[in-house]
């Protein structure tokens, strides 16, 4: 039987987030390690199931230590446990994140924040022809599970160099290229919640082998590797 993830991690992120202070989380070291354990069982597992179809180079836990440094908020800890999961080699482009929050659990995927030159090349894949990007997001079961990128992150009218006017304007403003799906508790918690996780990941990869494609190569198609 597949690794779950405990209704535990919920309870003990709850009860984190109504006390989150350093005395409250050393009295409850054990439970926490305790569901550490638990959650790592669960995210092999994901990894696992993701290797079937792709090829995952790392699997990278998020500490639950919030770095406070340059922030006003001063509680230390984060109410929710992440990871994410980076695809092997130059040719694979492309990223799944999962993150496990009480009533706020979803998966992601995509280029979140890419570097500046990866995010010029996708701008000007859009502007010269946005036809099979717009395609992807209008599949089906792709538009059904995400609706389409995250516009949360973009730039008010048109990046430097670019047209505000462009027919493509609404995909070239936007600064990552991300989607997301939302998980209720109940789907968290559910015996299938780790293939529900994998049949969202996998909903993913047309737009993984297109961007990868336009990643590696210069505006004449040209090979980058």
């Amino acid at each position: 039987m597949s690794p779950t993830v405990p209704k535990e991690v919920f309870t003990f992120l709850a009860q984190l987030k109504e006390n989150n202070h350093r005395d409250w989380m050393q009295e409850h070291k054990k439970e926490y390690q305790r569901n550490e354990q638990a959650l790592k069982k669960f995210y092999a597992s994901v990894a696992e199931g993701l290797n079937k179809n792709d090829e995952i180079a790392k699997t990278k836990i998020f500490r639950i230590n919030r770095d406070i440094r340059f922030s006003n908020d001063k509680t230390p800890y984060n109410v929710h446990r992440s990871v994410s999961f980076s695809r092997a080699g130059d040719n694979r482009r492309g990223g799944y994140y999962l993150r496990l929050e009480p009533g706020n659990s979803l998966m992601a995927g995509g280029f979140f924040d890419p570097n500046a030159s990866d995010l010029l090349r996708i701008r000007k894949e859009f502007e010269m022809d946005a036809s099979e990007i717009r395609k992807i997001l209008q599949q089906k079961d792709f538009s059904k599970a995400f609706g389409g990128f995250n516009q949360e992150y973009a730039v008010k009218t048109a990046p430097k160099g670019f047209s505000k006017d462009d027919p493509n304007i609404d995909l070239i403003r936007l600064k990552s290229y991300f989607v997301t799906h939302s998980f209720s508790d109940d789907e968290v918690f559910a015996t299938d919640f780790k293939e529900n996780v994998l049949y969202h990941y996998g909903l993913l990869r047309p737009y993984f082998n297109y961007m990868s494609d336009v990643l590696t190569t210069d505006l004449n198609g040209v090979s980058l590797l």
